[in-house]
């Protein structure tokens, strides 16, 4: 981050500082290059926060203005990432590239009062001395070659068709401010330079575009990630330039993996589309990224977004970057589908179990009554889709060493076609009269329960753990059951005793 090794910061407050009170007018202003990253999404959810317990208007801007690197799609995908996130925006979307005029009339404006200055250098002959720069451990300042070039000059230059870019005229003074999150920042005059406004081909630089969008759209609070930091003396100046009101900064520390490394599209973290197609719920995720580098102080950690909304605020969010710890979203995502009505999970996992392949069994009482069972087994929409296949097959593949443990049991077949039969003979097919004919057969046969529970388990899913047999059968219904255990016997018979 340019000049960051040059900064100062304390996370004392300011005696100055006034309590941060509302309405406050936010934004979210994401650049379309690329899937709505956890980092941006954590930021959005923090400025809908904010918004929410001190009230005003949240607009949702997009920095567009990089043509060669923004997509159309990638716009839309960021508005429907937020829309899922639970995020909700008063005003907005706004192009940030339909306001290019504006930009360039500030940049206008700003020559007019000699704040800024055209400057004819070209990126070969600044290349060098970025380079020398670089090898010398410092950081690289415009060395001011046209800031004092004469108006017949730069009259005549132009007229000859020479390009040149408008540059800002920075202060010579150092910048401060007090973060709402990093404390008090100051960054020295020498770790600043006079940066571009216009690029030699008439478009804004980031810089003036946010700047000039933030003044017309009234912006009073910028919270963002801390790699802006380094841009936020350029904005002070460029604002006090406007003669704007200057709105209050916060930047919020990085994320980190689970490595502790930087958590970034380079280093492969996962966007909020990918999330969501991993079975990630939308209100778990926003509860998720809201306590990355926050929490409300008394321990809970599933919160509702109103509840969230009521016990957030600033000066609770911490300055030391948070750790994306994967299993923790599983676990409270679990909880979160753990808790939803059957019929609203039902809803929820039906896409998950189309692409699953078990698309003609939805809308059936019995996918509806697996989806009740496999409910608290399950800690993602993905999984629970992938846990209702043996619903929905016979074709199991079983666990051959727990198979052979259970042939170890005397007459285990012959136990298991007599439990068929008493199964299929009762009047009463509710899981409390099925475990009642398969104790009484295990006490007649001088066997314990489990003998007969664990290979029935066996047979009507293929796997050791699960729901519990009763409910299973039960749900199964008896000719699907009788049918299962009557192939497991099958694959029993031709298996090795040891």
């Amino acid at each position: 981050m340019a000049g960051e090794d040059s900064t100062t910061t304390t996370r004392e407050r300011s005696e100055s500082e006034t309590p941060l009170l509302g309405p406050v007018r936010l934004r979210f202003a994401p650049s379309p290059t690329g899937f709505l990253h956890v980092g941006g999404a954590r930021t959005a959810i923090y400025n809908d926060l904010l918004r929410q317990s001190l009230g005003g208007a949240y607009v949702l801007r997009i920095e567009d203005t990089d043509r060669a690197r923004s997509d159309e799609a990638m716009t839309r995908q960021i508005e429907e990432a937020l829309r899922w996130s639970g995020v909700a925006w008063d005003e907005g979307p706004f192009l940030q590239s339909e306001r290019m005029p504006r930009h360039a009339e500030a940049a206008q404006r700003l020559l007019a009062a000699d704040k800024a200055y055209y400057c004819f250098c070209t990126t070969e002959q600044l290349e060098p001395l970025r380079r020398e720069a670089e090898r010398e451990g410092r950081t690289f300042r415009y060395p001011r070659t046209c800031a004092h070039c004469s108006t017949a000059e730069v009259a005549a230059r132009r007229a000859a068709g020479e390009l040149a870019a408008v540059r800002f005229r920075m202060p010579d003074a150092p910048v401060s401010w007090h973060d709402l999150v990093r404390g008090d920042v100051e960054f020295p005059a020498e770790a600043l330079d006079d940066f571009v406004l216009l690029r030699s081909d008439g478009t804004p630089t980031y810089h003036l575009s946010v700047v000039v969008d933030d003044v017309d759209m009234k912006i009073d609070l910028v919270l963002r990630g801390e790699d802006h930091v380094s841009n936020t003396p350029k904005h002070i100046r460029l604002f006090e330039a406007l003669e704007a009101k200057l709105p209050r900064f916060g930047h919020l520390p990085l994320i980190l993996g689970p490595d502790k490394r930087r958590l970034s599209k380079r280093t492969g973290a996962t966007s909020v589309e990918e999330f969501r197609a991993q079975g990630i719920l939308p209100e778990a995720f926003y509860n998720f990224l809201a306590l990355l580098g926050w929490s409300p102080g008394d321990g809970r950690e599933l919160m509702t977004r109103d509840e969230l909304a009521a016990a957030f605020s600033l000066d609770r969010v911490s300055n030391a970057a948070a750790v994306f710890d994967p299993e923790k979203l599983l676990w409270m995502n679990g909880q979160y589908l753990w808790k939803l009505p059957v019929e609203e999970l039902v809803a929820r996992v039906t896409p998950f179990a189309e692409a699953a392949g078990h698309g003609e069994h939805v809308g059936t009482p019995l996918f509806a009554a697996a989806v009740g069972l496999q409910q608290v087994r399950a800690r993602t929409l993905v999984e629970l889709a992938e846990q209702l296949r043996p619903y929905f097959t016979r074709e199991l593949a079983y666990d051959e060493a727990a198979s052979r443990k259970y042939l170890q049991t005397a007459a285990l077949d012959e136990m298991l076609g007599e439990l068929t039969a008493r199964w299929s003979g009762l009047a009463d097919w509710r899981k409390e009269a099925l475990e009642e004919a398969l104790r009484a057969l295990a006490t007649e046969r001088g066997v314990k329960a489990a003998a007969l529970i664990h290979p029935a388990r066996m047979a009507l899913t293929a796997s050791t753990a699960g729901p519990p047999l009763f409910d299973l059968v039960e749900v199964m219904g008896c000719d699907e059951s009788a049918a299962r255990i009557e192939r497991y016997r099958g694959y029993l018979a031709s298996s090795p005793k040891s």
